[in-house]
């Protein structure tokens, strides 16, 4: 199955930082393409024992992908042509100084199905919701199946759950219950949401380090941001979200989450 931009992207950050091992050094557009179906096969399993010295090209939909990848990598100042100032033609290429600066800081999680997403999010919330993760899965096979306003929607409903299973957590809680007694009675969710970070934003020095760190971008940023594609998508507005811009929003999910659940471990 063909793979999207934004993965191609990834794991092309992945070999020009060194964190992949590929079969040939990625200074010309060929050993590029080579690796990336190197990494490709590693990762889904398609790598047979014994098979030392086998390639795994890429397919046709893929080498067309890349190939705007490789323009689009070059107009963005992260490649630039040639091995030295001695052999400065394509196929040949090198990371430049911002290149490699983004590069190193790739941290993006890494899925291309509905296994993987999974495996990516267990591995961060091991203990997650299952009905959480059942709509953080259907968000991604329909992002993999091109219904890309019902992956956002599904995301959304993904970390509304996850914020009403962290209300949850404190109501049951009878020391905590009175602190936040005002969230509980609000109508909306976004009103619960707005009411508890008034409430929440006063006692941020008395949490562990590990919740207050990204707290802000890891739980308000985040949700906000989904929460504002999902009302796009889930409305007849006639605004279509892009597939980059889902697969940035399927990443996001998982850091929520993981912040989510260090808020419930420490109010259950």
């Amino acid at each position: 199955m063909p793979h999207s931009y934004e993965e191609l992207r990834a794991v092309a950050l992945d070999i020009l930082a060194g964190r992949e091992k590929v079969p040939y050094d990625p200074s010309q557009y060929e050993h590029l393409s080579i690796g990336i179906g190197q990494v490709f096969a590693q990762r889904e399993g398609r790598i047979q024992p014994g098979h030392h010295g086998a390639t795994y090209p890429l397919d046709a939909q893929d080498k067309e992908s890349l190939l705007e990848l490789f323009w689009d990598l070059f107009r963005q100042g992260i490649i630039t042509l040639g091995l030295n100032d001695g052999n400065r033609e394509f196929p040949f290429f090198r990371p430049t100084r911002l290149g490699r600066k983004i590069a190193e800081g790739q941290a993006a999680y890494f899925f291309h199905d509905v296994s993987s997403y999974e495996v990516a999010i267990r591995r961060e919330v091991p203990n997650i919701n299952d009905v959480t993760l059942l709509y953080l899965k259907e968000a991604m096979q329909a992002f993999r199946s091109g219904c890309m306003l019902s992956a956002t929607v599904m995301l959304g409903v993904a970390v509304e759950h996850t914020f009403m299973l962290l209300l949850e957590v404190i109501e049951n809680n009878a020391t905590h219950q009175k602190t936040f007694a005002s969230v509980f009675g609000e109508r909306t969710l976004l009103q619960k949401f707005n009411k508890f970070r008034n409430l929440l934003d006063p006692m941020l020095k008395t949490l562990p380090l590990d919740i207050r760190e990204d707290l802000d971008t890891h739980f308000a940023g985040i949700l906000s941001v989904i929460r504002t594609f999902r009302n796009q998508s889930g409305h007849p507005t006639g605004k279509i979200i892009d597939r980059e811009q889902a697969f940035v929003l399927l990443q996001l999910a998982i850091p929520y989450c993981k912040k989510q659940y260090q808020l419930m471990q420490h109010y259950a």
